[in-house]
């Protein structure tokens, strides 16, 4: 037996045990306090041609499923995620669980594997302790998107030189929340521009036209019940979210809203300044992972769960740390810090949350500073810092 083949069985058997927990897990888990309900109900929603944002409707449906709160668990998601919970809508919420949480494990695992080929497939193992990574375990817990949309960064990072037109189209997947990827995205259009790499625009061009048409035809006004969503929900306007962006404009004023995207745009900035002085040898899976390390810490809002996206830049900086005990034992330990905190009852809205993603971006700098060069620049990397054109 081969040592592709043994590693291919391992990662099967892993996957099937995985599976095999969660429906355990599933049938003793009332899911009808979960982010995940929200979604089920999305989709019980859209598969009858209802509103997913119908308050009303979601509420019944979650109460009947074990929801014990007063308020119900609504999707805020844009409709361009519709793609990605109209598949629950056929199910009953323990089955949808069940798949929703095996395409989590799916995703995560599809997206470590990628990366670690991306780096060169080196045998340290340390692309394993991408799995201990905090966000992951409390997106899992939570049934949260957090898996999709780093697949979907993967995704653009292992194809924007080979198939760009598909690299672009994976981006949809990053589309569910767009606010996370502020700077990135940005800076990913002038870089488009500035490489004439129009397939990768065509390429989400042509996903979001399928996406929006999908919604249209399940829900031809989402796009207004979203609008009206977002502008009367109480926990965009008034509730805390444990962020830097919300922090400052609670300092300032707390009823300006439009305070929460300053540190975006100054960080979209600073992205664009980062990208121009570096465009001649600009890599993606190196200088990219900074930018969604800004991007991430820099959102106007966002949860502990949403932390999952930085997983390439974590990656990249435990490469470069592996000369160096200390970070290596840092990750983990600040890691089960935050777990722990989460099984002792840390609810999302938490103001402890607030450290995360500073710490993230400070170990992953402190780790940059530590390797001896200025990066791991592995071979898929350096076709593009030699200035090659993803045409």
């Amino acid at each position: 037996m081969t040592k592709k083949t043994a590693s291919t069985l391992v990662a099967t058997c892993l996957f099937a045990f995985s599976v095999g927990m969660l429906v355990l897990f599933v049938n003793s888990f009332n899911l009808g306090n979960s982010d995940f309900i929200g979604f089920w109900a999305a989709g019980k929603q859209l598969v009858h041609h209802e509103c997913p944002y119908d308050t009303t409707a979601v509420f019944r449906i979650e109460h009947n499923e074990g929801l014990t709160g007063t308020w119900p668990n609504v999707s805020l998601d844009m409709p361009a995620a519709f793609f990605l919970v109209l598949p629950l809508g056929f199910f009953g919420a323990k089955t949808g669980a069940v798949l929703w949480l095996s395409a989590f494990i799916f995703c995560l695992m599809v997206s470590v594997r990628l990366l670690w080929e991306l780096h060169g497939k080196q045998d340290n193992g340390l692309h394993l302790l991408c799995y201990f990574f905090a966000p992951v375990y409390i997106c899992m817990m939570a049934g949260q998107l957090g898996a999709f949309m780093l697949l979907g960064v993967v995704l653009f990072l292992y194809f924007h030189e080979s198939r760009p037109f598909w690299a672009g189209a994976s981006l949809l997947l990053c589309t569910v929340k767009p606010h996370l990827f502020v700077p990135f995205g940005i800076v990913m259009l002038v870089w488009i521009l500035h490489r004439k790499a129009y397939r990768v625009l065509v390429g989400l061009a042509a996903a979001l036209g399928a996406s929006c048409a999908l919604s249209y035809y399940f829900d031809p006004h989402a796009w207004s019940q979203y609008s009206s969503l977002v502008h009367n929900n109480p926990v965009i306007l008034t509730a805390f979210i444990p962020t830097l962006s919300v922090v400052f404009r609670f300092a300032v004023d707390r009823d300006a809203i439009w305070l929460q995207y300053v540190p975006a745009a100054a960080a979209s900035v600073w992205g664009l300044w980062y990208f121009w002085t570096r465009r001649a040898t600009w890599s993606w899976l190196h200088h990219g992972a900074l930018l969604l390390l800004v991007s991430e810490l820099c959102a106007p809002h966002g949860w502990i769960f949403d932390e999952v996206i930085v997983l390439p830049a974590i990656l990249a900086a435990l490469y470069s740390a592996k000369n160096s005990r200390l970070l290596l034992i840092l990750f983990p330990l600040m890691s089960a810090v935050v777990v722990i905190e989460f099984l002792n009852g840390a609810k999302p809205v938490s103001p402890y949350y607030l450290w995360t993603a500073p710490a993230w971006f400070i170990w992953c700098l402190l780790a940059r500073a530590a390797s001896r060069g200025p990066g791991v620049l592995p071979v898929r990397a350096s076709l593009t810092a030699s200035g090659r054109s993803s045409r």
